[in-house]
């Protein structure tokens, strides 16, 4: 199966925007404008991007079958001297390339070919770049038959992504909703295939990026990996119908149900956070009011795992004033206390309930 890839824009768009796609990216637009909202309800915008960037990554990772727990990543953000297990290490890789195009992409709005390529830089660690070498070909994991072969000439590879990146910045090639667009390039990008490896992630970074390009988000929230892996066969077999026989629709309705699904759990996510943060914000006024102020209520939301350096940084106080704060949160119920070696750290368990129940 050779790729049959044309440059886009795709000639007959109108003929995909059908009123089933149009109806959906109704509802998709008004969910994002929901989470839009709300995210802005949450006073430090580090806290959302901190805990959700990791959760994405965990989960964008998990679907290349690189898993680790929550326990594992929280850990590895506050002992950053320790030896990470491999997993763990590109999934904190995978937060820092987000982070990285997100600020890339925030003062741009433009998604440019060298931010892609950074983009895939600082999730593999290498310069490998795009694919040079032919002979990738992409196979059915379970009968390990060959379902696509991606352009295999490097020179294409450049083409189409020159292509593609025209298409994500110059709105004038299209007139399809945003949301269409990004379904499209999705599409495209994952058929081009252009590295040797972190395709997937690359591509699903992509996404979001493309949301906070168009205004549609202000912060990167939106993450899609959740809904493709509880959908995975779905996720394949449409990127593929579309490859073979160039059927659109079922492939964009897809996409635009897991923007849906994806908005409405993440603002009940953001919602929770933010009674929360009100209920902690009382209960330390109540019973610690000489400790009470903002950062440190942002502190407790920004590292589901906090630890004595962190308080001492974020609130600027000794070592002996944050230890002392951090005991006084554990002996009114806020936090737990746990020990590494000789290393004291400590858990907003209820916050932690909040992103495991997100699984």
């Amino acid at each position: 199966m050779s790729h049959n890839l044309t440059e886009l824009p795709l000639p007959n768009i109108e003929e995909w925007e059908t009123r089933a796609v149009l109806k959906q990216t109704a509802l998709a637009h008004r969910y994002l404008a929901e989470l839009k909202g709300v995210s802005a309800t949450i006073p430090n915008e580090a806290i959302l991007i901190n805990t959700l960037t990791l959760q994405e990554a965990k989960h964008s990772s998990e679907i290349e079958n690189i898993i680790t727990t929550h326990d594992e990543l929280f850990k590895a953000e506050l002992f950053t001297e320790a030896a990470l297990n491999p997993a763990t290490k590109e999934v904190q890789d995978y937060a820092i390339a987000l982070r990285t195009g997100f600020s890339l992409v925030r003062d741009s709005k433009l998604i440019r070919l060298a931010d892609i390529l950074e983009i895939q830089q600082t999730l593999e660690n290498n310069k490998a770049g795009f694919r040079r070498l032919p002979g990738t070909e992409l196979k059915n994991a379970q009968t390990g038959e060959v379902v696509y072969t991606p352009p295999q000439h490097p020179q294409d590879i450049v083409q189409l992504m020159d292509n593609l990146v025209q298409y994500i910045n110059d709105d004038q090639l299209c007139d399809a909703d945003p949301l269409v667009k990004m379904a499209i390039i999705h599409h495209q990008f994952e058929s081009i295939h252009p590295f040797y490896d972190g395709n997937g992630r690359t591509g699903r970074i992509i996404n979001m990026l493309y949301l906070v390009g168009q205004d549609l988000l202000d912060l990167p929230v939106l993450y899609l990996s959740g809904y493709l892996i509880q959908t995975k066969t779905d996720y394949y077999q449409k990127l593929q119908a579309v490859r073979d026989n160039g059927e659109w629709e079922p492939w964009l309705l897809y996409m635009l149900e897991g923007i849906v699904k994806t908005a409405q759990a993440t603002i009940k996510l953001i919602k929770n956070i933010k009674q929360l943060m009100q209920k902690f914000k009382q209960q330390i006024r109540e019973q610690l009011p000489k400790i009470y102020r903002q950062e440190l209520l942002n502190n407790l939301f920004n590292h589901p795992y906090t630890k004595i350096e962190f308080m001492v940084n974020d609130l600027d106080v000794s070592r002996l004033t944050a230890t002392k704060y951090l005991e006084q949160l554990v002996e009114i119920g806020l936090l737990t206390k746990e020990k590494v070696g000789r290393s004291n750290y400590y858990i907003n368990q209820s916050l932690l309930s909040l992103l495991m129940a997100r699984q």
